[in-house]
């Protein structure tokens, strides 16, 4: 018993000096996979063995919180330090702490906000970039912790992302209309912005147009600035 006992302490002790020397490495991976999803979203890609942290720094030119009137505030927490997950629990929308992050590209500059909401089987996110008009969808880059693969996981890949592109959040009256993820054949006649869902991913892919729906609505009030701004400088 006593070897036992001194055997489960040293290994402990052990097992703990090692998480600590390799803790400022783990935070360094997840911020640099964070910075890696954000720039996915402006369809910027490192190239092999170019470092993510730098092509962040150098396309990344700004970075703040807003709240639901559209208004930069100063909550002591840095926009990339903002906890999403939370903030969309909240029924409160003029409580949440809205994230921003400003990215100049080849193609003009792009306004980057973070999504989060709820697959079939766990969690989904990711992040859509918007132009300087403060509507159209430049691109998106979407996550999750355990689709189904082939199915509900399909919403990572390139051939449903790329549906996003060009698609405006708001209706030509200025009203917030989101995206719809539809079936094919069930294709909205309105003309509301949609996509076609993952071909059976049918609750994912709900649960992708209800994320887009909690998260960006609450920025209409900040998008709607943007355009403001975007037709005072025509």
């Amino acid at each position: 018993m006593i070897y036992a006992v001194v055997l489960v302490a040293v290994v402990g002790v052990l097992l703990s000096v090692v998480y600590q020397a390799l803790r400022p490495q783990q935070i360094e991976n997840i911020e640099n996979d964070t910075k890696r999803q954000i720039l996915a979203a402006a369809l910027i890609t490192p190239a092999p063995g170019e470092n993510v942290a730098d092509l962040y720094g150098s396309h990344i030119t700004d970075s703040f919180i807003v709240n639901a009137n559209g208004d930069r505030v100063e909550s002591g927490e840095k926009a990339f330090d903002v906890k999403v997950a939370n903030e969309v629990k909240k029924n409160d929308v003029s409580q949440r702490l809205l994230p921003v992050f400003v990215c100049t590209t080849d193609n003009g500059l792009k306004y980057i906000v973070p999504v989060y909401g709820a697959g079939l089987w766990g969690p989904i996110w990711g992040y859509v970039a918007f132009d300087a008009n403060g509507d159209t969808v430049y691109g998106a880059y979407f996550a999750h912790q355990g689709e189904t693969p082939g199915l509900g996981a399909e919403i990572e890949k390139p051939a449903f992302l790329d549906q996003f592109e060009g698609k405006d959040i708001f209706a030509a009256d200025g009203a917030f209309q989101g995206i719809k993820v539809v079936k094919i054949g069930q294709e909205p006649a309105d003309g509301s912005a949609w996509v076609h869902a993952v071909s059976g991913g049918t609750i994912t892919s709900q649960g992708v147009q209800k994320m887009l729906s909690n998260s960006l609505e609450p920025y209409t009030a900040f998008f709607n600035k943007l355009s403001k701004e975007k037709e005072a400088d025509k």
